[in-house]
């Protein structure tokens, strides 16, 4: 019985508490608005709370280039510089299709606004709202993500 419990502890059990957090990327996209630095805020298609732009890795882009096709297919934001490292990353729980939490590490990277596009991949899917970034860390989820956003 003994092995037993130790093979379904080590080929089961243990793969399903110690997996491995999945890793995404966000879009920190901010600009200089007339009382201040303003942070870009869309809401999720899923829930409709307050989140960055973020997504999976896209093969052949790195992760700065990732946030930015992100911000770009989410917000309609046109590029006037992107930092190349993150500003910080925040963990959370994506909760899949099937109601099952999947752990996820986001690394923020940050991205200077030119402008926003009138027309873009998923307007009309999502709100978008430039705010204050105390405002913003008091109308999201992620703690390490409100961290991030009091910063500015």
């Amino acid at each position: 019985m003994a092995s037993f419990l130790g093979r379904f502890w080590q080929e089961v059990l243990r793969p399903l508490v110690l997996r491995p957090k999945r890793v995404q990327v966000a879009a920190l996209c901010l600009r200089q608005g007339d009382d201040g630095t303003e942070v870009l805020m869309i809401t999720s298609r899923g829930t409709g709370r307050w989140i960055v732009p973020k997504g999976w890795p896209i093969e052949g882009l790195d992760g700065a280039e990732t946030a930015a096709r992100e911000a770009w297919e989410e917000a309609g934001v046109l590029v006037r510089r992107i930092w190349r490292r993150p500003v910080g990353s925040y963990s959370y729980d994506k909760i899949q299709d099937s109601g099952v939490p999947e752990p996820v590490q986001t690394n923020l990277y940050r991205i200077d606004v030119a402008g926003l596009a009138d027309r873009f991949p998923e307007q009309g899917q999502r709100e978008r709202r430039w705010m204050r970034p105390r405002e913003a860390a008091k109308l999201v989820d992620e703690e390490e993500l409100r961290a991030i956003l009091q910063r500015y």
